[in-house]
Parts: C-alpha cells; structure tokens; sequence
C-alpha cells in the first residue's frame, strides 16, 4: 500500500540515504570533507596575503626592501633674473664693450664709464668700469652691488702680466684655477678679501682680456661663474 513505512519509522519508497531536514541540520560533515574545506579557506587567505603584499611594494616601496636608500630628488631652481632695465650704456660702443652683458643673475647694468687708469698706466687696449646692481639706485641702501673692471691687451702675455699685477696687489688668495674655455685653459683666476668686510674680490684672465669684479662675497663669486666672458 502506498505510504506504507517500514521499521515504524521511515517510508518504504524513500531510499536509506535519505536524512529529514532535522537529521540535515544536525549532522556533521565527515573528515574528509572538513579538510578539504580548510585547504579552500587556507588558500583564499594566502591568496589575499600575497596580494596586499604586492599592493603594498608598489605603492610604498621602502616596505618590500627597508634597507635599500631611496634616490635623493635634487630640485633645482631657477637661476635669478633682473627686476629693473639696464642702463648707462654709451650710445656707440666698441665690439669689446658690447660683448660684456647687461644681465648676470639677478644684476643689471647701471654705469658704463672708461676705466683710463688700466689704459694709461698698464697698457690696455680698452677698459671699462661698470656698475651691476639689483635695484634703480646702486647706493641705496640694501642694494646688491658688483663693480666690474674689464680691460683688454693686445695679446695673452700682456693680459697675464697685468693679471700678474693685480693679484699681487689684491693679498693672498683665498681661492683659484684655472680659466677653460671649451676643454681648454685659456687664463686662471683668483679669489681675494674684498676692502671691506664680507666683499671678496674675483681676478680673473681669458685670452687678452682680464676682468675683475668686487663686491659682497657670496654674490661676486657667483657672478663671476655665471659671466659669460
């Protein structure tokens, strides 16, 4: 008869396989199963460990190799630049004189004069006396002042023995080299204590020409290393 149970307590036509919801609820997986499970969850978590781990060395290096040093980031800013017009430029020029510039760093020219005794007294072809300066007026106060002399010789021999004259005049150097112009030495030059406290003086010789400049330490050395001439 359908329905019929066998044993008091289960269906004939259900098989022995067959559990009640209860009996599916409440049994327990078999070992078999469990491990098989654990390897599942095992692998998922080494997979998210590999994974931060590889995020995390992108994005922030230092944590995959803390001893190695990072390369230091060197910015450099530009180099300085006038604020006011040069001016004092005579109206006709020599090819010497229109050679030195009207700019260095941040210094504009402001005076142009013959500088006679170079030409009197040591032989010069041509010298000059300019005055660079960072503002309108070189003597107000706070301004930042060069004075240039530039002069040249009718040849290198010349030019090197009145390099020869000023730096015996100018004391002990603090500071010299030589002079290169395309890989070649084409003169040599020498830093010596200004007049006055905290001004240096820059000596320096290029072919027939030989320049010097004066005024605050710091300043005149590196506008002698950014003056083209």
């Amino acid at each position: 008869m359908s329905g019929q149970r066998t044993g008091g307590s289960r269906p004939s036509y259900l098989s022995d396989r067959y559990r009640s919801p209860g009996e599916r609820v409440h049994r327990r997986p078999s070992a078999a199963v469990v491990r098989r499970r654990r390897r599942v969850v095992a692998g998922a978590a080494l997979g998210v460990v590999v994974v931060v781990a590889l995020v995390t060395a992108l994005v922030w290096p230092g944590f995959a190799r803390p001893d190695e040093p990072q390369p230091a980031v060197t910015v450099t800013a530009p180099p300085p630049t006038p604020t006011v017009e040069p001016a004092g430029r005579p109206e006709h020029q020599t090819a010497f004189l229109a050679a030195l510039p009207d700019t260095t760093l941040q210094l504009a020219v402001r005076a142009v004069e013959p500088h006679e005794p170079w030409e009197d007294e040591d032989d010069a072809v041509e010298a000059w006396s300019l005055t660079y300066a960072d503002g309108p007026d070189p003597a107000a106060s706070g301004a930042a002042v060069v004075r240039l002399l530039a002069g040249q010789w009718e040849d290198a021999d010349d030019a090197g023995r009145q390099l020869d004259r000023l730096l015996a005049d100018a004391g002990e150097p603090t500071m010299s080299g030589d002079v290169t112009v395309d890989g070649e030495t084409a003169g040599t030059y020498a830093v010596t204590p200004g007049p006055e406290e905290g001004t240096s003086v820059v000596t320096w010789r290029n072919g027939t020409v030989v320049l010097q400049a004066t005024g605050p330490a710091a300043l005149v050395e590196d506008f002698y290393t950014a003056f083209p001439l």
